[in-house]
């Protein structure tokens, strides 16, 4: 579908512009075909961690089991993504921006419940209302904080979401972490389903056009679905056991797994915020600069900061994982020439109805984990990919190169070996192995207290043989961090 057969160029630029219905629809589905992977992802991770994921038997003692984190993943990211689009009060930009469940705070939630089960749940839930509510408060000087967070610094964090999250690709597409200790771990089988998934998703990543191409994680993992159905790995019996022991329809439950407050939780959150912050301001100006040629207002930064932390608080409140804004979205709006925030809240809608009919997050259920695996290799490589981009805007000097390699080394050291900080408080300890927090922490400070240049001397052991023999930085690559 070209832009020209949906409005005029003036139109399309146009925030509040509606499309005539039978165009606006399949837009707004292009949407959610983007990111319903990416946004189903983390539900899955967490209740893996936690212990009550694939072949986890918690929703037959009682307890809201995975297929309920998924349904609540899908309904607060339409709800969120409505209060981006339609507004409330202060809230909301009025902007079509999508909101998802946020990889960014995998890093720090997998060691809040790892093997912790349902008992690790309230702490957690507890953490993402707090932190939802403090990303909110945010938004009153959103502005005044950019400059703690230069590329230099996002760029790091986002690199260090992506390799913590890498591990888990691979896991995945090997069998999951339950059956790591059994001889079918690794096998060609659970690879072969997994690599097709990869497979499919690149070609249709470089060779296909429009609708396919957007959506060529969620069509390559359809396609892996079915391999797995051929060679034995799922059935149409289980699948349909599986659907038919879900409701209809059923509403969330606030406080369905408890709350409670945990040190460790709040302060993860809150610390994340900031970063969350600044991501969903880069995704704003993004929209505006791709579909409107033009920068973003205050009002707008704003506006979309209050809803990203309100969107997570009200989340938190009924079992779902923290919001953010999607850049995937963000470039399909440049792709399609299409401003229109009411295209978006149609996709909303769609999110929520899929939320409010467990059977969905049932059947999600059912793909294999070693398929899930193949999407979210290439997911987690992507997320790794786009912190190398942010930092290609660094001008490498020394000086950015000793607070790169400090934060990455302490940072990347501490998630690889978590037992060197077993002596910490447990508090300090969950917030240093999540590697993500000290990594950030570190480059933040180093960056606003060191001096603009050191000296050769002071970083020689550092540039090595990368800078010339009279000692000079090396060439800039872009803009000052």
């Amino acid at each position: 579908m070209t832009s020209n057969s949906i409005g005029t160029a003036e139109q399309l630029r146009d925030p509040d512009y509606m499309p005539a219905l039978h165009k606006a629809v399949p837009l707004g589905i292009q949407h959610v075909l983007a990111m319903f992977v990416s946004n189903v992802t983390p539900a899955i991770i967490i209740a893996g961690a936690a212990g009550f994921g694939f072949g986890s038997d918690a929703g037959a003692q009682g307890f809201p089991d995975m297929t309920y984190m998924v349904q609540m993943s899908m309904l607060f990211a339409g709800i969120a993504t409505l209060f981006q689009t339609i507004g409330m009060g202060v809230v909301g930009a009025r902007l079509p921006i999508v909101q998802g469940t946020s990889f960014a705070f995998i890093p720090i939630m997998i060691p809040l419940v790892a093997g912790k089960g349902v008992e690790a749940l309230p702490a957690l839930f507890g953490g993402v209302l707090i932190g939802g509510l403090f990303h909110a408060f945010l938004g009153m000087f959103i502005g005044r904080i950019r400059f703690a967070l230069p590329p230099l610094v996002t760029g790091l964090v986002v690199t260090m979401i992506g390799l913590a999250l890498v591990k888990v690709g691979i896991q995945y597409a090997a069998g999951g972490v339950p059956a790591i200790n059994t001889p079918e771990y690794g096998s060609l089988l659970n690879w072969s389903a997994a690599l097709i998934v990869v497979l499919v998703t690149l070609a249709l990543k470089f060779y296909a056009r429009g609708i396919l191409a957007v959506s060529a994680v969620v069509i390559g993992i359809l396609v892996g679905y079915f391999y797995s159905m051929m060679v034995g790995m799922v059935t149409v019996d289980s699948i349909a056991a599986s659907v038919s022991r879900s409701a209809s329809f059923a509403l969330p439950m606030p406080f369905v797994y408890g709350f409670e407050f945990s040190l460790a939780a709040v302060i993860g959150f809150c610390l994340m915020a900031f970063v969350s912050s600044v991501e969903t301001v880069g995704d704003v100006s993004g929209i505006t600069k791709g579909g409107a040629g033009r920068e973003a207002t205050d009002k707008e930064i704003q506006g979309a900061t209050y809803a990203d932390g309100f969107g997570t608080a009200v989340a938190g409140v009924f079992g779902g994982l923290p919001n953010t804004s999607f850049s995937q979205n963000v470039g399909l709006i440049a792709m399609t020439g299409v401003m229109s925030r009411h295209v978006v809240t149609i996709g909303a809608l769609f999110l929520i109805l899929c939320g409010l009919v467990p059977k969905v997050g049932a059947l999600i259920r059912t793909i294999p984990i070693e398929v899930l695996g193949g999407g979210v290799i290439v997911m987690f490589g992507m997320v790794v990919a786009a912190g190398i981009s942010m930092l290609s805007d660094v001008n490498w000097n020394r000086r950015n190169m000793v607070i790169f390699a400090i934060s990455l080394s302490i940072g990347l050291g501490l998630q690889l070996d978590p037992k060197a900080v077993q002596y910490l408080p447990d508090t300090l300890r969950i917030l240093m192995t999540s590697g993500l927090l000290p990594a950030a922490l570190i480059a933040i400070v180093l960056n606003l207290v060191l001096p603009e240049e050191l000296s050769a001397e002071a970083t020689e052991e550092v540039s090595g043989g990368m800078a010339s023999q009279e000692g000079a930085p090396l060439k800039p690559t872009g803009s000052q961090a």
